[in-house]
């Protein structure tokens, strides 16, 4: 099993450890609830170095990427982040993933972790029909890489505390290639996965250890935490941000998936992989839709549930489901056959062969207080 170079430090804080996506994970320290508050309310920090880093370089690196991903990343520039997702050639999802533009010919693919070998074989098939050799245009460098995810409303004060440059003006989703806590060429990146707010970290493992201590000094009168895979999940649920093997894969279109907003099928973008098939799918009328939902009466839904409706067919299955605990409500998303992924239809969820009652509801399930 994998370790990351912070791997000792989730062990001495006495975290339960989990293998996850092959590599030995925090799951929780003092637990689920309490991390996930503590993002919510002030700071916490995750160790995601199990992410995948790519690189792909030179003239031909933005029509490669435009191909082979569904987003027009014509539309970044030197400091911006889009996220996108694999069209695997079926109608299905290879990945979700974060697309960086370095400058208009060195862009960074950011993977996810169980997906990375997969992701880079994938590529590989097409790399060479735009003039990019794997192992030195379009590299897999994810063993070089550690990240931290700093999140939460107090996330960016603490990070400003370590940086010579503005952080605390930095736009949703740009990025800054620059001096943290004295490490030089770190990218800083204001993205993540909790909805929360804050940043994503990126340092070669050498400097891993002294970013971490770094930034627990100076979160320190925010009472910085650091948080597990556990509370990652639920606030990401919370948000009704997509988890790949769950809420998407390799059956599912992204026009199924409602990211039909990371799918784009204007000229300037041209062809990519499964255009037509979700073309086709758009113009029949999506036969599912992944929706929202959350339950009426007592019970806590969960994934692999059957949804079902008033008459007790199945119309559909829960693909991630929990209590939220910002809300204290039990919520969920699944696919649920058309029309019954319309807001506010009335949607069973069997639960220990009894049917719950639920309603569809537009995700986010949380929205955070406006300061």
């Amino acid at each position: 099993m994998k370790t990351t170079a912070y791997t000792q430090k989730h062990i001495e804080l006495g975290a339960k450890m989990t293998p996850f996506a092959g590599f030995n994970m925090p799951l929780e320290y003092k637990g689920i609830k309490a991390e996930h508050m503590a993002v919510r309310e002030s700071v916490g920090v995750f160790d995601v170095s199990h992410m995948g880093e790519f690189t792909v370089k030179g003239p031909n690196a933005l029509k490669f990427i435009q191909y082979v991903t569904s987003n027009d990343a014509s539309v970044l520039f030197p400091g911006k982040v889009q996220y996108s997702c694999l069209p695997n050639g079926k109608g299905g999802i290879v990945d979700d993933l974060l697309v960086y533009c370095i400058d208009p010919e060195n862009y960074m693919l950011v993977p996810n972790a169980a997906n990375i070998e997969k992701d880079f074989n994938h590529l590989c098939q097409f790399a060479p029909k735009f003039g990019l050799t794997p192992g030195k245009d379009f590299c897999n460098i994810s063993d070089q890489i550690s990240q931290l995810a700093v999140q939460g409303p107090n996330a960016m004060k603490v990070m400003q505390r370590l940086c010579k440059e503005d952080v605390m003006g930095m736009e949703y989703y740009t990025f800054k290639i620059m001096e943290v806590a004295g490490i030089k060429d770190v990218i800083f990146s204001t993205t993540g996965y909790t909805g929360a707010g804050g940043c994503e970290i990126y340092v070669k493992n050498e400097d891993a250890l002294k970013l971490w201590d770094a930034i627990f000094e100076a979160g320190k009168p925010e009472n910085i935490t650091p948080a597990g895979l556990g509370c990652r999940d639920t606030l990401r649920l919370e948000m009704g941000f997509c988890l790949y093997g769950n809420d998407i894969d390799d059956t599912t279109s992204p026009l199924e998936a409602n990211l039909g907003w990371i799918t784009k099928f204007n000229d300037v973008k041209g062809d990519f992989v499964d255009r037509d098939y979700m073309l086709k799918q758009k113009a029949e009328g999506l036969k599912r839709r992944l929706c929202g939902f959350e339950l009426i009466e007592r019970g806590v839904p969960r994934h692999g549930y059957e949804i079902c409706n008033a008459e007790g067919r199945q119309i559909g299955f829960v693909t991630s489901g929990g209590m939220s605990p910002c809300t204290n409500k039990p919520i969920g998303m699944g696919y649920v056959e058309a029309p019954l992924y319309k807001l506010d239809t009335e949607i069973f969820i069997k639960v220990r062969d009894k049917l719950l009652k639920a309603v569809v509801v537009r995700p986010p399930f949380y929205k955070a207080p406006q300061n």
